[in-house]
């Protein structure tokens, strides 16, 4: 398993209950071929510039061990959940 960091930005108008669902699924989803170390909810901050004319996003980043293989569905299901910005994962160094 490698060691993995996403960040998630949702959208900041997302009511609370809809995003912990969200933030679940992301979590089952990695937890299905790896762990979970870390869950940091940053909380809504400032952008580095407009994303669909939002000025702020709430930002959540997960800190993790997986197989490679759980990164597509990861990437799959943040992709097409509306309630999502914009997503990114990074490969940590062993």
């Amino acid at each position: 398993m490698r060691n993995y960091e996403a960040i998630v930005i949702f959208y900041p108008d997302v009511e609370e209950e809809q995003r912990q669902r969200v933030m679940e699924r992301l979590q089952a989803t990695i937890e299905a071929g790896g762990s979970i170390e870390s869950v940091d909810e940053w909380g809504e901050r400032k952008l580095a510039y407009l994303i669909d004319d939002y000025v702020n996003g709430y930002y959540v980043l997960y800190t993790f061990s997986a197989n490679p293989e759980i990164l597509t569905e990861f990437d799959r299901i943040a992709k097409i959940n509306e309630s999502i910005m914009r997503h990114m994962v990074v490969k940590l160094d062993d």
